[in-house]
């Protein structure tokens, strides 16, 4: 059973890095293009693309997240070495996700159905690029977390 919990481990890992990653990619990459666009261009480009997105970012945030909590289940259950770690990268992936219904899910619908006033999007925009840092700061410090109980785990024993 502690072969299962390191492996989940790893792989809650590997999907909480590549999470923050492409979280990364989006504010560094797409939040730039989309606030160098007029409103109404990117509205349009956003509402194209909208579907695209949330089919990539929401199945990797929630993979991530369920990775990070089974990690953290079965390692505290079997008491192993390095369980805190754990701890804190399952409650920043927890708060990644909680971002979307609390902020996100509303103003993108907004965004994809072209509701917001076009003097708004800019504004918007702005907004919505200081929530998304801000997750992807969680985002990585529940990878960097989940690696710290990676390499913890091996020097550690357990108890």
């Amino acid at each position: 059973m502690e072969f299962v919990a390191s492996a989940v481990s790893v792989l809650a890992t590997v999907a909480l890095g590549v999470s923050a990653g492409a979280l990364a990619a989006e504010g560094a990459v797409l939040v730039p293009f989309w606030r160098s666009l007029q409103p109404e261009a990117f509205l349009a480009w956003y509402r194209e693309h909208a579907g695209l997105l949330l089919r990539f970012f929401g199945p990797l945030e929630i993979t991530a997240t369920v990775l990070a909590l089974a990690a953290l289940g079965l390692n505290w259950l079997l008491g192993c070495a390095a369980t805190d770690p754990l701890i804190v990268s399952a409650f920043l992936a927890v708060a990644v996700l909680a971002a979307f219904p609390i902020y996100f899910q509303k103003v993108n619908a907004r965004f994809a159905a072209g509701t917001i006033a076009q003097d708004c999007v800019q504004a918007e925009l702005r907004r919505w690029s200081r929530w998304h840092w801000a997750r992807t700061v969680l985002a990585v410090g529940a990878f960097v977390s989940a690696v710290i109980s990676l390499l913890g785990a091996g020097s550690q024993p357990a108890g």
